[in-house]
Formats: C-alpha cells, sequence, structure tokens
C-alpha cells in the first residue's frame, strides 16, 4: 500500500493562485495571503502578490520538494502560507503537506477543457512525458502538464515514435491570465507555463491489458512469452498502488505490464547480468512506466527492498533461500507467483505447493508455423505456474 508522505504543522495554509494572481484571488485566499507571516512559493507565485502584503518571502530551491520539510521546520510555530499552481490537490504541493486550510484555484486541467469543450471527465492527464508510452490509444484525449517551454516538442516526439505522428496537439498558455495563448501545433516557442492538450490519431495499438506483443520488447530470448505473460499476470492481480517484486526479470516484461495497468502500480526488476538490466530499463522507457525500478545483483542477496504486495521469480527458484525469502517479505494479502520450465524448478515447485498450498497450473501453447507450403502447429516449452496467497492473521484464525 501507499505511504503518507506528508509533512508539515499547524498553521499552514495552502492557497492556489493562478496566472491572473492577486486580481483572480477570492476573498478567503486574499485574507489568507495577507495574515500569513511567511508566504511560500516560487519566485513566480511570489511576485504575484502585491507589496502590501507584508509576509516574509521565501522562494522554493530546486529541487524543492526534497527541502520542503526543512523549509516548514524552520518556520515551525509561525504562521506559515504555501502558494501554488492552480488547484494545489491536483498534482500538487497540497497533497505533499499536511495542511490546516487548503484554498484551491481553478486547475490548468478544468481551463484547458473549458477552453476546448472537452469534458474533464473523459480526458486522462499526463504528468510525465515519460508516462505518455504506457495512455496513447486510438481516439484518446490527453491533457499533458508540462514542465517547461520544451515540453510541446518533446510530446509531438513521443507520439510521433508510437506511430502517432497525425496527433492534433494544442498548446495553452498562460490559462487564465492576460497573456492567455491557445495554438494549433507545436513549432512556436512557447511559455514555460502550459499544458498539451493531445487527440490522439493512429492505428498502432498497446493496450494496458496483460499480454504485449513479445516485439514490443528488446530482448535476448528471456522473455516470458505473450500468452504465458498474460496468465502470470493473471494470478498476480496487479492492484493500483500496489508494489510487485519481478525476481529473474530477463527483459522485464513482466514488471513492465504490472506497471501499465495502473499508473499508481509500481515494480522492483531484480536481474543479475547488468547487460539485461540495462535492456529492462530502455523497454521500460519505450512503453512508459518509469515507475520500474531495476535492481542490479543475485536474488536473494538483493532482496533488501520495500515489501511487496506480489512477487513472481521467473527465474532463479532453485536458488537456496529463494522463495523463503520472498515469501517473508509478502505483505499478508500478497501473491507469490513462480513459473518452473526445468524439472529442477518443478522439482521445488512441488515441494513449496506441499507445503504452502495454493495452485498449480501448466501451460502447454502451440503457435501455428508454416510446414512446407501448409501451416502446423510448433509447440513452445510448457511452464507449470504455482500461485499461492499469503493469508491475513484474520483470515487464518
Amino acid at each position: 500500500m501507499g505511504v503518507d508522505a506528508r509533512v508539515g504543522h499547524v498553521g499552514v495554509t495552502v492557497v492556489g493562485i493562478g496566472a491572473d494572481g492577486w486580481d483572480g484571488l477570492g476573498a478567503s485566499a486574499r485574507a489568507a495571503v495577507s495574515s500569513a507571516e511567511v508566504l511560500l512559493g516560487s519566485s513566480r507565485q511570489l511576485s504575484l502578490v502585491p507589496s502590501s502584503v507584508t509576509a516574509a518571502r521565501v522562494a522554493w530551491p530546486s529541487p524543492m520538494m526534497p527541502a520542503v520539510p526543512g523549509l516548514l521546520a524552520t518556520y515551525a510555530g509561525r504562521d506559515v502560507c504555501v502558494l501554488a499552481s492552480g488547484d494545489p490537490m491536483l498534482y500538487g504541493i497540497g497533497s505533499r503537506i499536511s495542511a490546516d486550510v487548503v484554498i484551491p484555484y481553478v486547475s490548468s486541467v478544468s481551463l484547458a477543457c473549458a477552453r476546448l469543450g472537452w469534458a474533464v471527465e473523459d480526458v486522462h492527464v499526463v504528468r510525465q512525458i515519460a508516462t505518455l508510452g504506457a495512455v496513447v490509444h486510438p481516439g484518446r484525449r490527453l491533457l499533458v502538464l508540462s514542465a517547461d517551454g520544451s515540453s510541446p516538442a518533446k510530446v509531438a516526439a513521443v507520439l510521433a515514435a508510437r506511430g502517432y505522428g497525425a496527433s492534433a496537439l494544442t498548446v495553452l498558455s498562460q490559462l487564465g491570465g492576460p497573456d492567455e495563448s491557445v495554438v494549433s501545433g507545436v513549432d512556436s516557442p512557447f511559455d514555460g507555463l502550459n499544458v498539451v492538450a493531445v487527440e490522439c490519431r493512429g492505428t498502432a495499438l498497446s493496450p494496458n491489458v496483460p499480454g504485449l506483443p513479445d516485439e514490443a520488447y528488446e530482448h535476448d530470448g528471456q522473455l516470458t512469452k505473450r500468452e504465458v505473460r498474460a496468465v502470470t499476470l493473471s494470478r498476480l492481480v496487479p492492484i493500483p498502488g500496489q508494489l510487485l517484486w519481478d525476481v529473474g526479470a530477463g527483459a522485464g516484461s513482466i514488471a513492465i505490464e504490472w506497471c501499465r495497468t495502473h499508473s499508481s502500480c509500481r515494480a522492483y526488476a531484480v536481474e543479475q547480468s547488468q547487460e539485461r538490466a540495462d535492456r529492462i530499463s530502455r523497454n521500460a522507457s519505450e512503453l512508459g512506466v518509469p515507475a520500474v525500478s531495476v535492481v542490479v545483483g543475485r536474488a536473494p542477496d538483493v532482496l533488501d527492498l520495500p515489501a511487496p504486495d506480489a512477487v513472481f521469480v521467473g527465474g532463479g527458484v532453485t536458488v537456496p533461500g529463494m522463495v523463503e525469502r520472498c515469501w517473508r517479505a509478502l505483505r499478508p494479502g500478497g501473491r507469490l507467483v513462480v513459473n518452473a520450465v526445468t524439472v529442477e524448478s518443478e522439482a521445488v515447485v512441488a515441494r513449496w505447493h506441499a507445503e504452502l498450498g495454493g495452485d498449480l497450473v501448466r501451460v502447454a501453447i502451440s503457435r501455428g508455423s508454416p510446414v512446407g507450403g501448409f501451416t502446423g502447429w510448433r509447440p513452445m516449452m510448457p511452464v507449470t505456474t504455482w500461485a499461492v496467497t499469503k493469508v491475513t492473521k484474520e483470515e487464518a484464525e
């Protein structure tokens, strides 16, 4: 499960402010800013507050988030007002600190949808360009929250690489402010405060359900094949917000497709080969899932990682202590899935199945292949899958 990483103290108010600055704030927001002893915000946000406000102004350093706990501790006991862009609870600092009061402004997402005539509930919001590869589908509408003025061109490049170069792009800058602009295409220079609206146009299919084509991955043969991958992930049961260990990850396909099921899913891909680990990173980047973290080393020695909600052992189950370490690390309710393709690994699986229970399934796949002028079936190596759930204390009783 996710960890509440919020920090803060009594006396913190978070106020959302738009590109229209002070003029766009309501009475309660103005009162909160005016009564503060300390204002925290970006240099741009602080400049929007009139000089009549006498609070001490402290600009965020870069990087910002690591500095937040220390700054809040420095001003503990004083009336602190944190300025945030738009709605502080939409990918903003409001969800990262504990505040007494949050006063939101209209989010850039709502403003952009209003300008475009798009229903907010029908739009997928993309916070990081690195995740675009996981959400580009025919006909989908996206709003990409830009990092700076170079973001629109980067979005266009990703779309082109995914076969969606014909997508319609609109860049909306300084939304709600006097210098607001709405521009079709990405050829113009853009203000750093912008969002990119995308109407996806293309035919390439890269679904978020498990079972991507094997060709979607760069690999050296160490790849859980498409059909077996779909079965394996169905037993791992990807749940939003949960963490997977993919042990003996090979090309990283299990970890990658776990994370593609939902943007909040996370995974560690554990691989002892540096060459394969580098390949996993490239595959994860190409398929839009930066939430896959690659761990290089021999398992179970390197499994000193945050407790997982699910563990997949695709290689190394015969290594002494492997199953014990993975089972011990699992959270209550967690799932352990092991794939075995050799007699030796099947023997280990059979022994643990007898001790811990669970389900055993053998998957045998044959693919059509040319036989002279005809088509015959070419069998793949059968895979034995063992899946077991770690019951909670309540269930055990």
